[in-house]
């Protein structure tokens, strides 16, 4: 059995429903959420990220903790080695913002389906641009819960038996 999501310009068929059975986000159990501000330094985003093994790491505003971005372990790697920014610089220098105008933001909660995550993480709500991590926040988008990641739902899958 498939579930299907439609919209009416394309239908996303997930390739795991049978595995999922009704399981949501909060089944991945993700870790809670590591959140840091713009002016925070680099070097504690790195040194945050490589204690707990995160990828991401998710930038709040530092008095309203609203969501203005995230960091990608990886891609701040590749401008500490290209020289781009310092340990010292700041987060704001390197993180990537949230756009806020023209799109809709998908809010991945606790409570969402697997299914809908999949079609998140394979571009279905993004015009096809695939992503590779959610940030789970509550229904009103005013806290960061966590970071699920495409990884962690292929670890559910391959845990689950068929």
């Amino acid at each position: 059995m498939t579930d299907v999501i439609s919209q009416p310009t394309q239908t996303f068929v997930s390739k795991w429903a049978d595995r999922y059975r009704g399981a949501t986000v909060e089944d991945l159990d993700p870790p809670a959420a590591l959140s840091l501000t713009p002016s925070d330094p680099i070097s504690l985003a790195l040194l945050s990220a490589f204690e707990r093994d995160y990828t991401h790491l998710t930038v709040v505003d530092s008095k309203t903790r609203s969501l203005l971005g995230y960091l990608s372990i990886p891609h701040l790697q590749t401008l500490l080695s290209s020289g781009r920014v310092k340990p010292e610089d700041e987060i704001r220098t390197a993180m990537i913002r949230f756009r806020r105008k023209g799109r809709k933001y998908k809010v991945i909660t606790m409570q969402t389906p697997l299914e809908e995550l999949e079609a998140f993480f394979e571009g279905y709500e993004t015009g096809g641009q695939k992503q590779d991590f959610a940030v789970i926040t509550d229904e009103g988008r005013r806290f960061v819960l966590g970071v699920a990641t495409r990884e962690d739902l292929e670890e559910f899958v391959k845990r689950r038996p068929a």
